[in-house]
């Protein structure tokens, strides 16, 4: 049978009765439609030699001239391998902490000290990068840095750590992990309060310890969740946000944290090239399609879960 469809009059009834609901997503609907949709128009660009005052009556269609002079450019393989080796290293080395994090704080029997800890480890998430490098360049100072004076204490000699392009990356990840698995483990710490604790009393009851509970009982509970952020993580390997590496940046690490957000932002903002400036992102943006596509490919053959 056929369901009949609600008229307007009954539309707007419900639209009326449910407006404390609507006036409060209204804010991110108009976000979301001005900054991620409306702004896919100016995509166009990318083809154009972009004239600001001109517009796109009076600038140039290029075709695909902007994207081939990024991709033949002398600092193309740079800035890729840049990006691609920070974002591999995070997701080596920061990608399983907040697993490791929310299942040991799923251990913890007191209510209240599970709450204190968790509160204070996502506590630096809210930190802007600006604070974050601040505290990096004075923790890691060849002078007065804490680092530093402990490995005069241990009679070795003081490193410069922000100058070095060799550390750059180590602090870069360090760093993120520091401040982000607090937060990143709330989803899985939500995961994890959703398996049914008779099956942790069934695995105790078989006589097994808490690393057999965590390996057959916790783990697989939080199977799904760590495959789809998983996608999502690999699906964002030419992403990188701009502000920490550009201000962890300096004349001595450029050939390792010039990386694509950066070197786009001086494209377009310090030359002015917004064509190629809009072609480098939409570039990436095209790659990390590519990668979220293959990445949930390869999830939905070997493991049965996927995004879509």
């Amino acid at each position: 049978m056929k369901r009949k469809r609600p008229s307007a009059a009954v539309i707007r009834k419900n639209i009326w009765k449910n407006r404390d609901m609507y006036l409060m997503i209204f804010p991110v609907t108009v976000y979301y439609l001005i900054i991620h949709y409306w702004a896919m128009g100016w995509l166009a660009i990318s083809f154009y030699d972009y004239k600001l005052l001109k517009g796109f009556a009076g600038s140039k269609f290029v075709g695909l001239q902007n994207f081939e002079k990024f991709v033949t450019g002398l600092n193309f393989g740079t800035v890729i391998v840049n990006t691609l080796l920070l974002n591999f290293y995070t997701l080596i080395f920061f990608f399983p902490m907040p697993i490791i994090f929310a299942l040991l704080l799923n251990e913890i029997k007191s209510t209240k000290y599970k709450k204190f800890v968790q509160t204070v480890s996502y506590m630096p998430h809210f930190l802007s990068a600006v604070v974050v490098v601040s505290i990096l360049n004075v923790v890691l100072s060849p002078s007065v840095g804490f680092v530093n004076g402990f490995l005069k204490t241990l009679g070795m000699d003081s490193v410069y750590f922000m100058g070095d392009a060799k550390y750059f990356r180590g602090v870069y990840v360090m760093s993120s992990i520091w401040q982000e698995t607090g937060w990143s483990a709330i989803i899985y710490i939500s995961a994890l309060s959703g398996i049914d604790q008779s099956l942790y009393e069934a695995a105790r009851i078989d006589g097994a310890g808490k690393l057999r509970q965590i390996w057959h009982v916790s783990l697989p509970g939080i199977r799904e969740t760590i495959i789809l952020l998983l996608i999502m993580r690999i699906g964002n390997m030419v992403n990188l946000t701009f502000e920490k590496p550009y201000l962890m940046q300096n004349a001595l690490n450029t050939s390792v944290s010039e990386v694509l957000s950066t070197y786009t932002y001086k494209i377009g903002m310090v030359r002015g090239n917004y064509s190629q400036a809009t072609a480098i992102g939409l570039f990436s943006s095209l790659v990390s399609l590519i990668f979220v596509l293959s990445a949930n490919y390869l999830s939905s053959k070997v493991t049965d879960t996927s995004l879509f």
